[in-house]
């Protein structure tokens, strides 16, 4: 093993750390997970309505995606029928297998029950909710992804209390090695709150520009439940948990250096001193400004990890609320694709579209292709590269169900470009589609991999809270000792490009 890394076992789903400590620019993360861990995180009692993803007993959202220590952020909470509640703030992390660490607790907390917005231009659904809870964060909520779980108090022993989450996430600037960047705007392009309200959703169709969605709303339920995951316990939550999480508490059993953001805090400005970017999970919806941030930190020697599938396929401009909040609002402004084929129909099919991206695949090696819907297995094309090292995997060999439900396809003409991993995505479970893994060499030492797949976290943990999904008839078999090494070599060699 190399000097440096942490070394990890599974044990039924579990990561386990051994003893060697990781050698890295801050101690912040080992310090933070070395603190006691909740045994109560999760929701455990949750109801969501006739729609089929408000949770209208008791549900609430954040005013702002993300936030630095010292700054505050306010918490709107309705509950129908009134009744008073708790907050609880948890940070989702390790903490020795037990996935979040309670930081604080607020409440009893009155509530009350919060009028519906009245639908605006583009069909938008803009809450003006009162203010709950404001919170100033503390100089030791170190940056990560928070959920606050919010409890109803029942009235009387014999009424139940309910349960729905709302989430943010603590930023931090400073220099670390990884900057881990959620995919918030995808949730928010996906959730239907109060019943049929999406990017998806419009009357004029659910492909094209019409449709403007607010941060300033709850999450529902993922709205991909009929189909992908079906877990109602994580209403509230974005699709973090489902995505995303299971490579958060990967990352932080082994000791890595992590910062976290948001895709506004991307389109803000480039991360400067950050030696890994990763995409996680569903990434479909960038801003063009962080296009063009990403893209620099890219030519400046910052290394980037597409764990995704579907990423950077929708222009996505984001604008200030009616309240003048920047980055509060989002529209699907046009396709990324410049005047590739794909990018040329999706105009035709779903256009006019006031925005058109630059080629995708340029930045992150392999592009989306159309139908990008479907589930496969990851089959290995170069086993001689150094990202297999340690695998001892062989050309054809394949990771059962890790593709899925969307994935990239056409490999980018780049230098240096190798095709690591390729194959079949099944379309509805017996419709042909090819999906292409790639990575390809950038500046000063740096590297760009795509693994193709929204699916591949789920090859790296299970942790408490997490549900596996499926899709298109495949399912991803959970953690898995060749995923996890594959994603172990190219994070140790983005953190230390010459072997140091």
């Amino acid at each position: 093993m190399r000097s440096g890394v942490v070394g990890v076992a599974l044990m039924w789903g579990t990561i386990v750390l051994a003893d060697e400590p990781a050698t890295v620019r801050s101690t912040r993360i080992i310090e933070e997970n070395k603190r006691e861990g909740s045994t109560d995180w999760q929701l455990t009692r949750v109801r969501v309505d006739s729609t089929g993803y408000r949770s209208t007993w008791i549900e609430g959202y954040c005013s702002r995606q993300s936030v630095h220590a010292g700054e505050t952020i306010d918490v709107m909470v309705s509950t129908k029928p009134a009744r008073p509640f708790n907050l609880e703030v948890f940070r989702m992390g390790y903490y020795g297998g037990r996935g979040a660490r309670l930081v604080q607790r607020y409440g009893p907390l009155p509530g009350k029950t919060q009028v519906d917005p009245t639908p605006g231009n583009n069909n938008v659904h803009e809450c003006h909710w009162d203010v709950s809870q404001t919170i100033t964060i503390p100089s030791d909520w170190i940056s990560g992804v928070y959920l606050g779980r919010l409890t109803t108090i029942p009235s009387k022993p014999e009424e139940p209390y309910w349960q729905s989450y709302v989430i943010f996430i603590v930023r931090d600037d400073r220099a670390a090695d990884i900057l881990f960047q959620c995919s918030d705007n995808t949730w928010q392009a996906y959730n239907r709150w109060p019943s049929h309200y999406s990017v998806y959703t419009d009357p004029k169709g659910s492909q094209g520009p019409w449709a403007t969605v607010s941060f300033d709303r709850p999450y529902a339920r993922e709205a991909q439940h009929d189909g992908v995951v079906d877990d109602p316990l994580t209403v509230g939550s974005g699709e973090f948990l489902p995505f995303e999480f299971p490579l958060a508490y990967w990352l932080e059993s082994h000791g890595y250096d992590v910062i976290y953001a948001s895709n506004s805090d991307l389109a803000r400005q480039p991360s400067h001193d950050i030696k890994l970017f990763i995409s996680v999970g569903h990434d479909e919806y960038w801003d063009l400004r962080q296009y063009r941030h990403v893209e620099q930190m890219r030519d400046a020697g910052t290394s980037l990890l597409f764990l995704s599938g579907n990423a950077v396929c929708w222009v996505t401009p984001m604008t200030e609320s009616s309240m003048a909040q920047p980055f509060r609002r989002m529209f699907r402004g046009g396709p990324y694709g410049a005047e590739n084929a794909y990018a040329l129909q999706r105009e035709k099919e779903h256009g006019p579209f006031p925005h058109r991206g630059p080629d995708e695949g340029l930045l992150m090696g392999a592009r989306n292709v159309e139908p990008v819907n479907g589930g496969g297995d990851w089959v290995v094309q170069k086993p001689e590269h150094w990202m297999f090292d340690g695998t001892s995997m062989r050309k054809g060999d394949l990771i059962p169900g890790l593709v899925g439900w969307e994935y990239h396809g056409e490999p980018a003409k780049i230098k240096g470009l190798d095709v690591v991993a390729a194959g079949t995505a099944w379309v509805g479970g017996d419709l042909p589609q090819s999906y292409s893994a790639t990575i390809y060499p950038s500046a000063k030492g740096g590297f760009v991999f795509n693994a193709a797949t929204i699916f591949w976290s789920q090859g790296l943990s299970s942790p408490p809270g997490h549900t596996l999904p499926w899709s298109h008839y495949t399912r991803p078999h959970g953690p898995d000792h060749r995923v996890q090494k594959i994603t172990q070599n190219l994070v140790e060699r983005a953190i230390h490009p010459h072997g140091q």
